[in-house]
């Protein structure tokens, strides 16, 4: 493998952003979960700076990507990274592409003072569990991710 190369996601690329967001979703079987469009998402991530996508590059070209954003720890009292997202498409995995993300954006994390850096894998992704493992990270399985959307947060949120 050559060095890889990043470069972080400008306006101009929320296309290949949508593109990388569905092609995860492929690979998750969950495609059908995918409604975000290229207007929310520049939206999102280039007017309010909710996230920021950075993208792993093999000679000019984007293999894959990684979207994240800024938590918050009170017991560290610290900011921390959030990996939401990281796909590198198929013909260029086995390459170290996965890991020099995770590097890049370890770096990013501890130049911006981050208390830590965290992600979700899905329970059945053993490829993924292994290799993040193997990187030194620890799964959190006394914790429990709940979520309400749609309507549900609709509902959460009506006054009484």
């Amino acid at each position: 493998m050559t060095k890889p190369e990043f470069r972080f996601a400008e306006r101009k690329d929320t296309a290949l952003i949508l593109k990388f967001i569905r092609d995860l979703a492929e690979y998750e079987k969950m495609s059908d979960l995918v409604v975000a469009t290229e207007a929310e998402l520049e939206e999102e991530i280039f007017s309010k700076k909710k996230a920021e996508v950075l993208f792993v590059m093999e000679e000019g070209y984007e293999v894959g990507f990684a979207l994240f954003f800024h938590n918050f720890s009170t017991f560290l009292g610290r900011a921390g990274l959030y990996l939401e997202d990281l796909f590198v498409l198929p013909e260029f995995r086995g390459k170290g592409y996965g890991k020099a993300t995770l590097k890049k954006l370890a770096q990013i994390a501890v130049e911006r003072g981050c208390g830590r850096f965290e992600w979700w894998c899905l329970d059945w992704n053993k490829p993924s569990i292994d290799f993040y493992l193997s990187l030194g990270a620890e799964p959190m399985s006394e914790w429990t991710t709940y979520r309400v959307a749609g309507e549900r947060l609709l509902k959460l949120a009506e006054e009484e």
